[in-house]
């Protein structure tokens, strides 16, 4: 079959598929008025560029003719229609419509060169003054330093796709950057992972058996065992997964191995090899933990006994003896964890030892791991909360926080909630930021699933007993009578849940045999079940989770059919492979401390801005700006995974249970999905899914060190 070529610009993207960057797109042929389908993976294709394509034409069954892109280059438009398409675009920043008529009526085909070349003339356009001309040229600039590093990019066999975040990052040295080291791109740059990185380095002529790159790898993996939630590996586990990936003798990496422990860059214990960071973050811990449960309190010592009637008196309750035990031990114990599942009062012990410390101190801090954690722990205490990383507050131009050993917090008592969530090295800022005197109480489900960050602290510190524990285990009264909290805890017992199907019920299981069934299931009781039974609003009190991220139950394909089904818009935004609409509900999937944003944090699209490449993102009432490059760090969350929205509430849960999420399935991973529920919870797929998940309570093992650490070991 012969190839072809043509040339157009891109009138419209209609489909892009986010893992692999296959898009179809509408071009507009300069001497044509019919637009072309082109298909292929064309990563990263912006509406208003102008591409030439090779490839060949083909006839797909339902849609008809279509031509198939096997290569393209973007090029500079050449014509006064793609010029002008191009400028109102978005790709060049501050220019809308309007001006770009304007611009291009006034200069035709020679538009670009003027901007190029000879700006200054642009100030002949009416309304466009000093300052958006100023604007203009520098995102020119801009726009050419990227197409450079596309070129070059694809040039060494990279998607271009990263070629925005490459010149962020870099400036205008990113083309001797990465030529220089193309290995610190894995590092330094978010989506580029060792093998793009290791791609590019070997086309420039780095060898496979280089130092450079074997270090490059080893940190990596380690890197990427992290994302796992590994502190620590061990090394004999460690070897044949780097040699996997380097695809060198193992000896050779071992010798590195070596190399980087003599460089302090990695640390070795026993058989385990930490990432130098992680130990010095575990090692703080530990000094930290030792030092706040050592030295004495600035709070005065009271009669605990006495306080815990006084309280009692004052709430009009009756406390249960371990209650009435983890209150006492709150208000004597420096450093004390109270740990236990929903229903058993922990809510209801905090604002007790907060009655107790208002008669003490006026010094008393509320913090949580995310927003919706301090929110909900507000509600619950009638009290300013907040997220740890505010309590620390950022410092954007060190990218650390500005709370530490030498300007701690300002707190006599400070009550951390949902502390399982807590990862190391959030938790390592956090001890530290703490002064000598203070007492600190940890409050949180350590039978929850452990931290999306590295490391499993709460459960850790618990087993090392160097901590005092308080483990509530008694539902009260007023939770007995919800299915919710008695069916989480049956499962968090290795008990089967009861599944009645009692019409007022909290708790329901719809059984379903095949994930595309499900998916139906799931379809249906969102967009119209639960809405007209229980008067919920689709997409904010409604939250699908699923244990995956792939297959027709995953969170990804259900995300794609639910932003169909809950916000229909003619008028998408494709970036970063995916399709985003105003008002969509989304989720930030790293932790950004410049915008003070949490891998976690969901929130729901306020406007898409193409002319000044702005998506604007309202999370619990505050707003953040994303420029089109970062909306990467960006995905739907009409599902999202149960360990993503950990220390999150809904009032309506659905979740898919089958047997197809077998890896997966684990007791606490459904117990934490159940749990997330706070007035209904709707369970679909097959009984067997659910036995093998609570019969499975082999928590997925992390290496950690800080549990010996603690003791010393």
């Amino acid at each position: 079959m012969n190839e072809e070529s043509l040339t157009g610009h891109v009138e419209a993207i209609v489909y892009t598929q986010p893992e692999n960057g296959f898009t179809v797109a509408r071009l507009k042929e300069s001497e044509k008025r019919e637009l072309t389908i082109i298909v292929g993976y064309l990563a990263s294709l912006q509406p208003g560029e102008t591409v030439a394509c090779k490839g060949v034409w083909k006839i797909h069954p339902n849609h008809g003719r279509q031509f198939e892109v096997k290569d393209y280059t973007v090029e500079m438009p050449n014509d006064v229609v793609g010029i002008q398409k191009y400028l109102e675009s978005g790709l060049v920043k501050g220019i809308g419509p309007v001006f770009a008529k304007k611009i291009v009526d006034r200069f035709g085909a020679g538009t670009l060169s003027v901007i190029d070349q000879t700006p200054h003339k642009l100030l002949d356009i009416p309304g466009l003054g000093e300052k958006k001309l100023d604007s203009l040229v520098e995102c020119w600039k801009a726009q050419k330093s990227i197409r450079d590093v596309m070129i070059f990019l694809r040039a060494h066999g990279a998607s271009p796709a990263y070629a925005q975040r490459i010149y962020k990052a870099y400036g205008d040295q990113s083309i001797e950057k990465v030529k220089e080291n193309p290995y610190k791109l894995a590092k330094d740059i978010f989506g580029i992972g060792f093998k793009t990185a290791d791609g590019i380095a070997l086309k420039l002529g780095f060898t496979l058996h280089s130092s450079e790159r074997i270090a490059a790898g080893i940190e990596f993996v380690l890197w990427e065992l992290s994302n796992e939630g590994h502190t620590c590996y061990p090394l004999t586990d460690f070897l044949p997964y780097a040699k996997e990936m380097l695809d060198v003798a193992v000896e050779l990496i071992e010798a590195e191995v070596q190399s980087l422990i003599l460089k302090n860059f990695l640390v070795k214990k026993g058989e385990f090899i930490w990432l130098k960071v992680f130990d010095s973050f575990e090692m703080g811990i530990v000094k930290d933990l030792l030092r706040l449960k050592e030295s004495p309190q600035v709070v005065r010592s009271i009669d605990a006994l006495k306080a815990a009637t006084w309280v009692e008196e004052k709430l009009g309750i009756e406390f249960a003896s371990q209650q009435r035990e983890a209150i006492m031990k709150a208000l004597t114990d420096k450093v004390h964890i109270i740990t236990g599942g929903p229903g058993t009062g922990k809510s209801t012990i905090t604002n007790a030892i907060l009655r107790v410390s208002d008669k003490l101190t006026d010094q008393i801090v509320l913090a949580a791991p995310t927003g919706r954690a301090a929110k909900r722990m507000s509600q619950i205490t009638h009290r300013r909360a907040v997220t740890i990383h505010s309590l620390l507050e950022m410092d954007f131009s060190s990218g650390g926080f500005k709370r530490g050993k030498d300007n701690p917090v300002k707190c006599d008592l400070i009550i951390i909630d949902e502390a399982s969530m807590i990862d190391t090295s959030l938790l390592f800022s956090l001890l530290r930021a703490i002064p000598s005197g203070a007492r600190v109480l940890f409050v949180g489900d350590v039978d929850q699933l452990p931290s999306v960050g590295p490391g499993t602290v709460l459960r850790d510190i618990i087993q090392s007993g160097k901590i005092p524990v308080t483990r509530l285990t008694e539902i009260f009264r007023q939770a007995k009578g919800s299915k919710i909290i008695t069916n989480a805890h049956r499962i968090n017992q290795g008990e089967f849940p009861s599944l009645s199907t009692a019409e007022e019920s909290d708790f329901h299981f719809i059984e379903a045999e095949t994930p595309d069934a499900i998916q139906q299931i799931i379809l249906e009781l969102v967009g119209k079940t639960i809405p007209e039974k229980w008067g919920f609003d689709r997409i904010e009190e409604i939250q699908v989770l699923s244990p995956m991220k792939k297959g027709v139950i995953g969170t990804e394909l259900l995300n794609d059919v639910l932003q169909t089904l809950l916000n229909p818009s003619a008028a998408p935004l494709f970036r970063a492979g995916r399709k985003f609409l105003v008002k969509d509900k989304v989720m930030q999937i790293r932790n950004n401390y410049d915008k003070g944003i949490s891998n976690g944090d969901i929130g729901r699209i306020e406007e898409i801005n193409p002319r000044e490449q702005l998506l604007t993102v309202s999370f619990d009432g505050r707003i953040i700006e994303y420029n089109f490059s970062e909306l990467d760090e960006l995905l739907l969350a009409y599902a999202t995974s149960v360990h993503k929205y950990q220390g999150s509430e809904c009032p309506c849960i659905v979740m898919p249970v089958h047997t197809s999420h077998f890896k997966l399935l684990h007791r606490n991973l459904l117990y934490t999905g159940v749990t997330r529920g706070k007035k209904q919870v709707y369970l679909v797929g097959t009984k067997k899914a659910i036995a093998i998940a609570i019969h499975n309570d082999q928590v997925h093992k992390r290496f950690t060190g800080l549990e010996k650490a603690l003791k010393g070991q």
